[in-house]
Formats: structure tokens, sequence, C-alpha cells
């Protein structure tokens, strides 16, 4: 019962700060920074082996600790390594899923090497639109809340491309807001 009012309260707090979506627990992210929380609105309807994969990672804490390796000024932020270095994952490919949404502002989208079918559980989020990327990205998600806390990000030097290093900014916890405890 109280998790139904606290995603109740949520709905409410969501839908008066301007987002116009309706509250899904189940399909919504909360991942804690240094700066704040930041919520995601997950897309099964666009990927739905990409979101179910991604929500087991976040229920097996996959994610908690897991430094922002790469991030470029005005473009994005990449996390999702456990290995900090951009060549670590889970150790699961998953299958490009393709769509005609848009990279836009808080979109969250799977990092991959060249082949399509190579994503893992890196990920980013844009800083501005990306249009040169649409249709070649597994887009999963969108951030509804708190972009101003990814805003604050390190960012990389621009050579080599967007690496921090060291590494400083992280996710704190990364959970399933359906888990959340109130």
């Amino acid at each position: 019962m109280k998790k139904k009012i606290a995603a109740a309260a949520l709905a409410a707090g969501l839908a008066g700060s301007g987002g116009a979506q309706a509250f899904e627990p189940e399909n919504t992210l909360y991942m804690d920074l240094t700066y704040g929380r930041v919520v995601i609105e997950l897309r099964p309807d666009l990927a739905p082996k990409t979101v179910a994969r991604m929500k087991a990672l976040t229920r097996q804490h996959f994610f908690d600790g897991i430094v922002f390796h790469r991030v470029i000024a005005g473009f994005m932020a990449q996390t999702g390594d456990p290995t900090g270095t951009g060549y670590g994952g889970s150790g699961q490919r998953l299958p490009a899923e393709f769509s005609q949404a848009h990279h836009l502002r808080g979109t969250v989208s799977m990092a991959r090497a060249q082949d399509p079918d190579s994503a893992d559980s890196q990920f980013f989020i844009c800083f501005a639109p990306e249009p040169q990327l649409d249709g070649q990205y597994t887009i999963w998600g969108q951030v509804v809340q708190g972009m101003e806390f990814v805003d604050k990000i390190k960012r990389g030097d621009a050579d080599p491309n967007g690496i921090v290093a060291p590494p400083q900014d992280k996710i704190i916890h990364m959970q399933v807001a359906a888990d959340a405890k109130p």
C-alpha cells in the first residue's frame, strides 16, 4: 500500500513539474548522482529487450558505483562499464533495437562498437539533440527529471575523445522506482 501511495505522490509531482507522461513505477529508474536524483522514463515500447536487461542489471545493483568514463561537452555522458575504461560490460550482448525515435536532450541510449548487436551495459545520456545518432543506436529511456544533475558531470578532454581521467562522477545508486522504499 505504501508503494502505491508513494507512486501516486511521485506521479503527481512529475505531472506538476511539467512531465506529461503517466508515472509507471515498473518503467522508471532512479539514478542517484552526487548532485541529486535523475529520473529516467523507460521506453519498452521502443526497446523491450534492452529495457528488460537494464532493469535486471539495475536490480542486481550492477550500476551502483560505476563511473562516467567518457563525457563530451555538448554531446553526451557515458557510463555502464564496471572497469571504468570503456572496454567492459556485463558480458551479455544485446540485439539492436533501432527505432524511429529521436536522440533529444536527455535521451538515454545504448553505447556499442561497430557491430550494431554489440551493446551490453554501457549507455549514454545526450546533453543536446543528436540527429546523426537516430536509427543507429538503441534508445531505451528519457530523463524526465534531474537533467540539471547530469549537466554537472565532469567533462573529459576533447582529446582523447572525451575520456575522463581520472573519472570522478559516478552512479551512487540506481533502482527501479517500483522497488524504491518509501
